[in-house]
């Protein structure tokens, strides 16, 4: 009588194991099934990564392009007006030389008109002369007179003739200043329109670029910008071509292709350290 009770409690307790069982194993299966999906999704991480990457790269490479044509242009006018303002310069020296060139020629020319009075003087003198050696001293001083006279007038012929080469250098370089402004002024005018033509699309790609980089970890766009810092062309992703990498054109042995169509994790150039992608995610991301 007392085993009876003890068959009836027994029963329920082996189908509360059951259950019991049975929700262990559903969330077993749950976290299985959870961890095969966290892994496609490791998966894909990479791949759209990777897709970045090289999106941004594209971007990056025409800023690039927008900033050299925009670059060249703000050096050829600071050029030309540091051309302009040293040929102002020299203009405004050959006026300060041709003004002291006109102050010599005025003070031999007041010189001569000196000796000419000082000559018509002594030959007043040497008519009240009272005896040889008056007559000759005067005489000396009037050859005196006449040989600074000579000098003189030779000293203005130089300095007329420096005067003409100064105003010739003068004209030549007012010619060319001319030129240079006409050039500046179309070279501000080119750079005017090309800011007013690019600056729209610089800000549009910038913030593309901002929104890929969202895409992308700390730690791998720090690596992608410093790469880009070092290579000449700006290029830290390229795409596989020819079994070759495409920015320093080695050759990529064929197990290296196969992890980087795997997609696992990213790879790079052993000779030049660019990122690499297969041509085809290149297309996809084209």
């Amino acid at each position: 009588m007392a085993k009876t009770p003890s068959k009836a409690k027994s029963a329920p307790e082996v189908e509360n194991t059951k259950v019991q069982d049975s929700e262990e194993k559903s969330v077993i299966s749950a976290h299985v099934s959870l961890s095969h999906s966290d892994g496609e999704e490791t998966e894909i991480s990479i791949e759209k990564k990777l897709i970045a990457l090289f999106n941004l790269q594209q971007i990056d490479s025409q800023i690039d392009k927008i900033r050299i044509i925009r670059g060249e242009l703000p050096l050829e006018v600071e050029d030309l007006e540091d051309e302009i303002i040293g040929l102002e310069t020299r203009i405004d020296n050959y006026i300060q030389e041709i003004e002291n060139l006109k102050g010599q020629v005025k003070e031999k020319e007041l010189q001569i008109k000196e000796s000419l009075s000082q000559i018509k003087r002594y030959e007043e003198q040497q008519m009240n002369v009272r005896n040889n050696r008056e007559y000759d001293s005067l005489s000396k001083e009037i050859e005196f007179q006449n040989l600074e006279i000579a000098l003189a007038e030779k000293r203005i012929k130089e300095f007329s003739n420096s005067l003409n080469l100064k105003n010739d250098e003068i004209t030549s370089a007012q010619k060319t200043l001319e030129e240079l402004r006409n050039d500046l002024e179309i070279k501000k005018s080119e750079l005017s329109d090309i800011v007013n033509e690019t600056e729209k699309e610089e800000q549009t790609l910038l913030a593309k670029s901002d929104d890929y980089q969202r895409f992308i970890e700390e730690r791998l766009l720090t690596a992608y910008k410093r790469i880009r810092k070092n290579a000449r062309n700006g290029l830290a992703v390229v795409s596989v071509e020819r079994d070759a990498c495409g920015g320093c054109f080695s050759a990529i042995p064929p197990q290296r292709q196969l992890d980087i169509r795997m997609h696992k994790k990213i790879i790079v150039c052993e000779y030049c350290g660019r990122i690499l992608v297969e041509h085809g995610l290149a297309s996809k991301a084209e």
